[in-house]
């Protein structure tokens, strides 16, 4: 139950301080608390408070939203973190991104924590396969040169790092791992039959590149629909791509 004053006794600051307000005094005679205006007991300035108190864990909170289009949102929030970086804050205040800025980093940590399990994974396999801890590290070993094709790809198309690349990321270590294996794996299959190491990796080159090649094409035009966001359903890839 809400209860209000009659709309012409509340107008003014006046009106406020008449407002009775109980105390803790009891009147004898009447048994009953004893009323005083509210003036009496409480003093009135002007000033500025937001109407509702926000609260995220036991702490005040300040909401300001915003939206973006155009550009990336890895390229705008990294232009706001540098100008609230020259903004000087007084002591217990600070700055929080939320909204897509936070389940961005959070999808970047679990595609990194994705990654880093893929890796362990495909090296106790290989460890497995060829009976060796050594030989599945000539095959890892391939895998951050990898990378330094993803970092030429985009910058060529300008593109940012992002849930839909990261996903390209992951497919290609287990491409590079794939072809890595038919090198190591025809390799010791020829030392097996007698050739020396230098030998046996060349021809593993020159006997596997055509089925690596094959494989590899077969991938990229697979997924060019994909990258390209043509036909129905791309809506999706269309959006992380320009962001």
């Amino acid at each position: 139950m809400v209860v209000r004053l009659a709309p012409e006794s509340r107008n003014s600051q006046d009106d406020l301080t008449r407002v009775p307000v109980a105390t803790s005094r009891i009147d004898a005679r009447r048994g009953q608390r004893v009323m005083v205006p509210l003036g009496q007991v409480a003093s009135f300035t002007h000033g500025g408070a937001p109407q509702q108190i926000d609260r995220k864990d036991l702490q005040r909170v300040a909401t300001i939203e915003g939206n973006y289009q155009g550009r990336p949102l890895t390229d705008v929030v990294k232009e706001m973190q540098a100008r609230l970086g020259r903004i000087q804050l007084p002591p217990g205040y600070r700055f929080d991104f939320g909204g897509e800025q936070e389940d961005f980093v959070e999808t970047i940590g679990y595609m990194s924590e994705s990654l880093a399990l893929a890796v362990v994974f495909i090296y106790l396999i290989l460890a497995s396969q060829f009976g060796s801890f050594l030989q599945p590290l000539a095959i890892m070993l391939s895998l951050p040169l990898s990378l330094i094709g993803v970092m030429l790809a985009l910058a060529l198309t300008r593109g940012t790092l992002n849930i839909m690349s990261m996903i390209g990321i992951i497919m290609l270590m287990g491409l590079v791992t794939k072809n890595a294996i038919l090198l190591v794996d025809f390799a010791n299959n020829a030392r097996r039959r007698g050739k020396n190491r230098r030998d046996a990796l060349i021809d593993a080159g020159q006997l596997r590149l055509r089925p690596i090649v094959m494989t590899t094409l077969a991938m990229i035009f697979g997924m060019l629909p994909t990258a390209l966001a043509l036909g129905q359903g791309s809506g999706s890839a269309r959006r992380w791509r320009t962001r």
